[in-house]
């Protein structure tokens, strides 16, 4: 499947920004720590991003996106677990954003950059080939048919995740959706820059060897909904060898 490259940037946010209102110290942590992490796209169209230079001198040896990071749990873990990679985090809702901020100061996380919107408005502005990982776990499935549209994982939206994952990367999702995990892999399969690295069911039912749990996955558990665990590797070819 192929879409127009711009195709993700043109977009629509549909989800909540804020919630309830700051505690003093978190408020404070968008004040002085938020700036020296905010990524701003460039304000000329068609201008792109390196991502290795959103870290200064210390060039990270690989770059990772997470989509959507919710509170964070999951994003500061793998930035303390793997402190020589560049870790790149969006995320539109406040709180999530406050969260994230906590523990990159607790920890001393030098290795996190923030993007405050969409990540497809990022992912448009992306070289080829400059991500090694990607990160989607549990977004909104958008249970409702006519709200489908929607959801992060759309034809033209894989387009443009393949075009930015290096040969060999990796795009990770999880979901507590059963609906949206079949809708995800009639996608991602049908996809010819993916492959589907499971090969017998615990490698879709247990979560990853560096795995951080996260609040909404717990709630989930509590629910009595369980996750699944999808992990995509970019292709290097087509499956023609073209």
């Amino acid at each position: 499947m192929t879409g127009a490259p711009d195709a993700s940037a043109r977009t629509r946010w549909y989800g909540r920004r804020r919630g309830k209102r700051l505690r003093k110290g978190r408020q404070e942590l968008f004040e002085t720590l938020l700036p020296s992490l905010r990524l701003a796209l460039p304000a000329e169209p068609g201008f792109g991003i390196d991502p290795c230079a959103l870290f200064g001198p210390a060039v990270p040896r690989d770059v990772w996106l997470e989509i959507g990071f919710g509170a964070g749990e999951h994003l500061a873990a793998q930035a303390s677990r793997h402190r020589d990679v560049g870790i790149v985090g969006c995320e539109a809702f406040i709180s999530g954003i406050a969260g994230l901020l906590v523990r990159i100061r607790d920890d001393g996380l030098g290795n996190v950059r923030i993007f405050e919107d969409d990540a497809r408005l990022l992912l448009a502005r992306l070289p080829d080939a400059s991500l090694g990982r990607i990160f989607l776990l549990f977004p909104d499935p958008w249970p409702k048919r006519r709200h489908a549209a929607r959801r992060f994982v759309q034809w033209e939206t894989l387009d443009v995740v393949a075009r930015v994952l290096r040969p060999g990367g990796e795009f990770r999702i999880a979901t507590d959706d059963a609906p949206y995990a079949a809708w995800i892999l009639e996608r991602l399969t049908g996809h010819t820059r993916f492959r589907w690295t499971a090969r017998r069911p615990c490698d879709w039912r247990q979560p990853p060897a560096d795995w951080q749990p996260t609040r909404y996955e717990e709630k989930a558990r509590r629910a009595g909904r369980e996750p699944v665990y999808l992990s995509f590797e970019r292709r290097a070819a087509e499956p023609n060898g073209t």
